[in-house]
């Protein structure tokens, strides 16, 4: 079949009609990186009789243990479809092994760095050649930290990135157990025998982790570890980042706490935004980890909240919004 791409092979596997929503799915083959088996699977969303009518391109990433159903349900439920309605040109990747991403021949050995040095870039790069338009990019926890990784790596830059929104990211807190090499050491052996992580068996979600982005994390968050590879400090890099950046934070958010999501987009030199979900900021409720973006009370307050952002690269609302980071 003929590449629907100069880039680099890439496939259409599917083009069905969810209800009112056109689901184009791609497959991409960048052969970019040391794994030439890895296969990119990126779902293009629309509204029938709008084909034509596409409006800005928004690029959605999804975080640990999940796939492109986080944006977008079975029922055609979603932030995706909502921004879809609103207007815009949606595209929701699925990383390495992840939903209709087949594994890879070293999907064990996967990272966060593989993530952001060589998949971000090449996802935005064909969403670009495809729409003629520099994309906006979404991402929820791990999602979001591997866009603030390829950011800080300088792997995604003004021509691929117009913005970022950040949900529920951080990299500052870790288990103070990581902290003491001996118990350090110990995790990284168990981890090693049980090959990765299940997201079904230990109920945090559809699907598994890799052993390598486990074990990346944990080196992070050890007594002398910082943000990034050896050869490049994401972290530092950060701060030469001049991108419009909204981080969004759940007051209720244990696993990702809003102080370490607001310390992230602190990092940050260019426009930067910060706001917390909470009844002190005049939401309904304290928001949590997931219910921040899938929850019917998400529906009414936060995706008005990202369809803004992405319209004007700010938030007018002065009860939900804390003072831009100056």
């Amino acid at each position: 079949m003929q590449s629907s791409s100069e880039l680099f092979p890439v496939t259409l596997v599917s083009a069905e009609l969810r209800r009112e929503t056109t689901e184009d799915v791609y497959l991409l083959k960048p052969n970019n990186s040391r794994d030439s088996s890895v296969e990119l699977a990126v779902t293009r969303l629309g509204r029938l009789g709008r084909e034509q009518q596409r409006g800005v391109p928004v690029i959605l990433l999804h975080g640990s243990f999940s796939n492109r159903r986080f944006w977008y349900s079975p029922r055609g439920i979603g932030l995706g479809p909502y921004l879809v309605e609103a207007g815009f040109d949606v595209w929701i990747a699925e990383m390495r092994g992840h939903g209709l991403s087949p594994r890879n021949q070293d999907y064990t050995r996967n990272r966060v760095a593989d993530y952001a040095r060589y998949d971000l870039p090449a996802i935005g790069a064909f969403v670009r050649e495809q729409t003629g338009q520099t994309p906006h990019w979404l991402g929820h926890s791990l999602g979001g930290i591997t866009l603030a990784a390829a950011l800080g790596g300088g792997y995604l830059d003004e021509e691929l990135a117009a913005s970022v929104a950040l949900f529920g990211a951080q990299v500052s807190q870790g288990h103070w157990a990581l902290k003491i090499p001996p118990l350090a050491w110990i995790c990284r052996l168990l981890l090693k025998r049980l090959g990765g992580l299940s997201g079904p068996r230990w109920k945090r979600g559809p699907e598994d982790e890799p052993l390598g982005v486990v074990v990346e994390s944990l080196r992070w968050h050890s007594l002398f570890g910082r943000f990034g590879e050896a050869d490049s400090d994401w972290w530092a890099g950060l701060g030469k980042v001049r991108l419009p950046v909204l981080a969004i934070a759940g007051e209720g958010d244990r696993q990702d706490p809003a102080w370490a999501c607001r310390k992230l987009a602190e990092q940050f030199s260019g426009p930067r935004h910060y706001l917390c979900l909470g009844t002190s900021a005049g939401f309904s409720q304290d928001y949590g980890h997931v219910d921040m973006l899938v929850s019917r009370q998400a529906q009414e307050e936060v995706w008005p909240l990202a369809e803004q952002w992405l319209r004007q690269g700010e938030l007018a609302n002065a009860h939900a919004l804390e003072r831009p980071i100056a």
